[in-house]
């Protein structure tokens, strides 16, 4: 079987195998398409579209029809029962997370049944200028291998979001993003928004002295010196940069 859904829910967890206790590597955001290849029990494996992903995810009842209209354009956009502030439900939309507009009522926006305030999103085909303009939304959130959201992420996905969040493509994995991104950089000729990788692991570029990476020995997103964190991937995890790109 082969057929296109829609993710309905704040996130979906893919997994390696049929079992939450394998690895997680990678989630599926709100809006976002993918494809059931085949099905077995409550499990489906499935391909995302927006990078061809392949994994496993717990069988739900996820939606058919979806043009989206509008993006999360804030870390975490609060969800509402109604269209008032006094009405916030437990639940957040991710950034990038992607949304059909129903109708306005004042400064919020319906979709399905709930609402989410107007400023917290941007028009579906609104790209910013500089793609890592919103970069500092995740200074300091958890890193969390195969996640993919304001709770936790990793140094691939957070690349990853910015270019989706752009309209633009970007594989999942550090070796794959190393390999799409065609133009070679070298380490002294560094700019804002070049990406740096090691084996297994990938920075974003601020300016020629900082880099922004999800850093996992540190268990979070965080900005760090670019010399000092050669060094010290190097000393920790005995790994050398690999490749430098200009990705925008």
């Amino acid at each position: 079987m082969s057929s296109n859904y829609f993710c309905n829910y704040n996130k979906i967890n893919v997994y390696n195998k049929k079992s939450i206790k394998s690895d997680l590597v990678t989630q599926i955001l709100y809006g976002e398409k993918f494809k059931i290849i085949s099905k077995y029990g409550n499990w489906y494996k499935i391909k995302l579209h927006t990078d061809n992903y392949v994994g496993f995810i717990i069988k739900k009842k996820f939606a058919k029809q979806f043009k989206p209209t509008h993006k999360v354009s804030v870390l975490a956009a609060n969800i509402y029962g109604k269209p008032s502030n006094k009405a916030k439900q437990n639940k957040k939309l991710t950034f990038s997370s992607k949304i059909y507009a129903k109708k306005n009522y004042g400064s919020f926006i319906k979709f399905e049944n709930q609402w989410i305030r107007t400023k917290d999103l941007k028009p579906i085909n609104y790209k910013d200028e500089n793609i890592f303009s919103k970069i500092n939304l995740f200074k300091g959130k958890k890193y969390k291998w195969g996640g993919k959201n304001f709770n936790g992420l990793d140094c691939s996905a957070l690349v990853q979001l910015f270019f989706n969040f752009n309209n633009k493509f970007c594989p999942r994995d550090t070796k794959d993003q190393l390999n799409y991104f065609k133009k070679k950089v070298k380490l002294q000729n560094i700019k804002k928004n070049d990406l740096i990788f090691w084996l297994g692991h990938v920075a974003i570029i601020l300016s020629k002295n900082k880099l922004i990476h999800a850093y996992g020995p540190s268990k979070k997103v965080l900005i760090m010196n670019i010399n000092y964190a050669i060094k010290k991937i190097e000393k920790t995890a005995n790994l050398k940069v690999v490749g430098i790109r200009r990705a925008n």
